[in-house]
């Protein structure tokens, strides 16, 4: 947790402050798979694996009301590995989290190094996350040979970190950024979050039919990449560009709440762990998180004191957090606009979904669509993961930084299209027309 500081002492280099960090974000990428699952794959999966039985008929009712519109994910309901005669094995999904989500994470990582404007050779570190692998070298190792970085750098690979992943990432990689700087050196980290979970379906579903508990998680999570370049500024030749400036970070860990939130290991891979006292627990959490990290950045504007003179960037947990959080701060749908259009458009991609939500924040459609028409130059990030942990940042926004985009490609191999799956042209919606008659709560 980030230390307190009295409001009233202000002046840079205050003690318990973050003062003048110079830590940017110069480039950020976000790279989902090719197809969009609408929520009837799920009802496809079910009907033709399992029998009808009390706790499907709840889980695939709660799937019509999610508030998700489509879900990205490597593969249709069509795909081998949901239509094996078992679960796959854990070794099945290693298998195939590599295939698939190595191309994804280099996608992803090329688009935050063409933004930031730098050459491979000048990353210098990369602190990397995902919680839905645990191989040895991580997957990190296989993107780093991809990408072609063959200088030195160093290596931090994040685990158990769950959703909050991204932005325990972007911590990690501020720490490292800021050591390099005392030692008067470059830091140009590298940020990956990685998460496959479709191909965890079945697992999933053989513990609702078996154990006839009411499972949501697998109505929720999706597949995902994404990166970011974080930036100490020392040694730059020219003023950088920035998406966005790196302020301040806040972490906490809610007491006794381990068994409400987690991704316990199993033979048939990872299995979701979701109490009924998340979205409750996590709401709560929001306000002081968000009162101590104030305090702990001096020289904040004046008129950027409440949750709502703030743009935010939450985590799309689910419906009922977004929901619960925005009562609690009293904020409206469109502070947290990218966090609602990733979620109804993508699901939740777990650890890779905060940095998706940053890129998308930036787009000129979410601009249209600012609380009173008003973009916010200071943007909250959070996110929730297990213990229960929140991860919170505060964000200064580059209204003036050129998105710079030079890479597309196929990034991972291409399956037959079937029932309940679109093509990311075809699911396009605008979140005001997508928000209009759904209830979130």
């Amino acid at each position: 947790m980030s230390p307190a500081r009295d409001p009233q002492d202000t002046h840079e280099g205050a003690f318990g402050s973050f003062g003048d960090l110079n830590l940017s974000i110069l480039g950020i990428g976000a790279q989902y798979p090719p197809y969009l699952l609408e929520s009837s794959v799920l009802n496809t999966l079910a009907k033709r694996h399992y029998p009808d039985s009390p706790a499907m008929k709840k889980v695939l009712t709660i799937n019509e009301f999610t508030g998700i519109d489509t879900r990205s994910a490597i593969g249709t309901a069509d795909h081998p590995i949901a239509n094996q005669s078992e679960a796959p094995s854990i070794a099945e999904l290693c298998e195939a989290f590599f295939l698939y989500g190595v191309p994804l994470a280099v996608t992803a990582a090329r688009k935050a190094i063409i933004e930031a404007r730098i050459d491979v050779s000048q990353i210098t570190h990369v602190v990397s996350t995902t919680c839905t692998n645990s191989a040895n070298p991580g997957f990190d190792h296989y993107v780093c040979k991809e990408l072609g970085i063959t200088q030195p750098v160093e290596k931090v690979l994040l685990h158990g970190v769950g959703c909050s992943g991204g932005l325990a990432a972007l911590r990690t990689a501020a720490s490292i950024a800021l050591g390099a700087s005392f030692r008067k050196r470059p830091a140009k980290v590298l940020v990956i979050a990685l998460e496959i979970s479709s191909v965890m379906v079945r697992s999933e579903l053989d513990s609702i039919n078996e154990l006839q508990q009411t499972r949501i998680g697998v109505t929720l999570f999706s597949d995902c990449a994404s990166a970011l370049i974080l930036s100490n500024g020392v040694g730059a030749e020219a003023p950088e560009d920035p998406a966005y400036e790196l302020l301040g970070w806040d972490h906490r860990i809610l007491p006794n709440t381990e068994k409400d939130l987690g991704f316990d290991v199993d033979p048939l891979g990872w299995k979701v762990v979701l109490s009924p006292r998340v979205p409750k627990l996590a709401a709560a959490v929001v306000s002081p998180a968000f009162e101590n990290l104030k305090a702990s950045v001096p020289d904040l504007p004046a008129d950027y004191r409440s949750a709502d003179a703030f743009d935010w960037a939450l985590h799309p947990g689910g419906a009922s957090i977004l929901s619960g959080v925005e009562r609690e701060m009293g904020v409206s749908p469109e502070h947290m606009r990218a966090s609602y259009d990733t979620y109804i458009n993508h699901g939740n991609s777990s650890s890779a979904t905060i940095f998706s939500v940053l890129d998308r924040l930036r787009q000129k459609d979410m601009d249209a669509l600012a609380p009173d028409g008003r973009v916010k130059d200071f943007v909250v990030g959070c996110a929730f993961g297990p213990g229960i942990a929140i991860e919170m940042c505060l964000l200064k926004r580059n209204m003036h930084h050129i998105v710079r985009s030079a890479y597309s490609g196929e990034v991972t191999p291409p399956e037959t299209e079937s029932e309940g799956g679109r093509s990311e042209e075809e699911a396009e919606m605008s979140l005001s027309e997508a928000l209009n008659g759904v209830d979130l709560d």
